[in-house]
């Protein structure tokens, strides 16, 4: 599978496929294709697995898209302005992923839930109890809202990131919280109480521009849009 990231800050991959080669995505992802690319829905495994992909913000179901009788063309776009970054995945180099990070990956890739193993990490440190796990072997493209910046982190060294900044990091990396100093900074420095705090080793990708930030920017001008 030979690959094309395109669309600068509204972009969107293409994926050239060879005969039988395939490619899996979440529902609604598939942006335009080749007329020889059959789609197959599946549950993607177990009745868990499915369940599993629900509560990290995926679909229960996936669409497989194989190339028919020759070579073909899908293409896969953001759904958010921002960035679409390859993964290449492999045994024992799994990846965390924000939810509902996940948009492709090829037939390789295997898409999982993956729980916090600390609470406070799950409920205050910006991405929930619950992230994606990308496993397996192939290449996985994932979304990222805005722009990407990356760190590869040594053993021991952190990273204190604000709420939903963090796109993706790899499974050695751990995550936490800690609780912003002083009662003043919490409560009037505007940057909330929590922040995440991500200790490596491995590699940690971030966003700039997180789409809860945006919806939280946009939400006083939809509350004032019916008053004239």
């Amino acid at each position: 599978m030979k690959y094309n990231i395109q669309g600068g800050n509204l972009p969107v991959v293409i994926c050239e496929l060879d005969a039988n080669e395939q490619m899996i995505t979440e529902r609604g992802s598939m942006s335009w294709m080749s007329p020889n690319m059959q789609m197959a829905t599946s549950g993607g495994g177990s009745i868990g697995k499915a369940f599993g992909r629900m509560f990290s913000g995926e679909a229960i179901f996936q669409n497989i898209y194989t190339a028919q009788g020759g070579p073909g063309m899908i293409a896969f776009a953001s759904s958010f302005p921002g960035s679409i970054r390859p993964l290449e995945i492999m045994p024992g180099s799994d990846m965390i992923v924000q939810k509902a990070g996940f948009l492709a990956s090829t037939a390789g890739v295997d898409l999982s839930v993956f729980f916090q193993k600390k609470l406070g990490a799950g409920f205050f440190g910006g991405e929930g109890f619950i992230m994606q796990r990308l496993s397996g072997n192939g290449m996985a493209f994932i979304e990222i809202d805005g722009a990407a910046i990356e760190y590869d982190l040594a053993p021991g060294q952190q990273l204190i990131v604000d709420t939903g900044y963090l796109a993706a990091m790899s499974s050695t990396c751990s995550l936490d919280i800690q609780k912003v100093p002083g009662v003043k900074n919490m409560f009037l420095g505007g940057e909330g109480i929590f922040n995440t705090r991500i200790t490596g080793p491995g590699h940690v990708i971030l966003q700039t521009m997180p789409v809860s930030d945006v919806a939280k920017t946009l939400q006083p001008f939809f509350n004032t849009s019916g008053n004239g």
